[in-house]
């Protein structure tokens, strides 16, 4: 018999009930998108019907940025934005990678503004890491996918 003392750090604490974990995850799913369903929709023909904005500094733009993203560095959403955005279009950001919280900040920024808009999880480090082509201030770019984070002989990882 398993007492409350044993149960691990992981059940420690329930699961939540189905309905309430529906709610969340679908609701996690209207915040966020992932890198490679960004780059699928992206390369596909037509319009994706959203636009792309990395809200990192110049210089790492310079460094590398996803092809066709607009830049516009958070600091200067609030007095930019209406200039470079179409309010009817959803707006999917991004910063550097999981460790940073630049892209969220932007996002709500935006939000707050009135734009509807995503955050692209795993930002700039997940979009060179899966082997999507980038640009830097010398052109185009791209690596090898990283076999940690996407499959390397297969179209998708099937999620």
């Amino acid at each position: 018999m398993t007492t409350t003392a044993q149960v691990n750090a992981v059940l420690r604490t329930p699961p939540a009930a189905p309905a309430a974990a529906a709610a969340y995850f679908s609701a996690s799913l209207a915040f966020h998108a992932d890198v490679s369903d960004v780059a699928s929709a992206l390369a596909a023909d037509g319009d994706p019907g959203f636009v792309v904005l990395d809200s990192r500094s110049t210089a790492s733009w310079d460094q590398g940025h996803v092809p066709g993203a607009v830049h516009l560095p958070t600091a200067l959403i609030a007095e930019q934005a209406e200039q470079l955005l179409d309010r009817a279009v959803p707006v999917v950001t991004y910063c550097w990678g999981p460790g940073c919280n630049g892209a969220t900040r932007a996002a709500l920024a935006l939000a707050e503004l009135g734009y509807q808009v995503k955050e692209m999880l795993g930002g700039f480090e997940y979009w060179v890491r899966e082997g999507f082509a980038y640009e830097t201030w010398e052109g185009p770019a791209a690596k090898g996918a990283d076999p940690l984070t996407a499959p390397v002989d297969a179209e998708d990882c099937g999620c």
